[in-house]
């Protein structure tokens, strides 16, 4: 006689508003951020973090898999991501001279000067979608939540 696996316990008002709130700001806030790069410079917000990581790393270039680790992409992601973008003139690929198998991303001067356009959109949304609903304390109080949720969250990264 085969038994039934334990009954899931089910989350409570509380910790069900929490999850999907954050949930839905997520999608939302991503979502609104996406469309506003992409209606001003013709750049996706996925596409805005590539250039604005290479632009933050020594030489303007990182390794493909570094990269792809920090955008949260798939290997597969990038390299589509990356070729269009390179279709673009806005990053170049460069082979890895220490590992004929790697290869980096370079951001170009192309890439460059949309990032700093993009970058005042992308950081004027930031402000009004999200930040200017917050005081520093409620600031201050999320990113201790994020470091415990996740330790190490707020670990090196490039400025927005």
């Amino acid at each position: 006689m085969a038994t039934s696996p334990p009954k899931a316990q089910l989350l409570n008002e509380r910790e069900l508003r929490a999850w999907r709130g954050l949930l839905r700001v997520h999608s939302r806030m991503v979502k609104t951020l996406d469309a506003e790069l992409d209606a001003t410079h013709g750049l996706g917000l996925t596409s805005y973090e590539v250039l604005m990581y290479l632009a933050d790393s020594p030489d303007g270039q990182m390794r493909m898999h570094d990269l792809a680790a920090s955008v949260l992409l798939s290997r597969s992601g990038l390299t589509r991501l990356v070729d269009r973008l390179a279709r673009d003139g806005l990053i170049e690929r460069k082979p890895c001279e220490s590992d004929a198998r790697g290869a980096f991303a370079v951001l170009t001067h192309a890439g460059r000067d949309r990032l700093g356009t993009a970058r005042r959109t992308h950081l004027d949304g930031v402000r009004r979608h999200f930040l200017e609903h917050l005081g520093d304390d409620e600031l201050d109080a999320l990113a201790e939540i994020w470091e415990r949720v996740q330790p190490g969250v707020h670990g090196p990264a490039p400025g927005c």
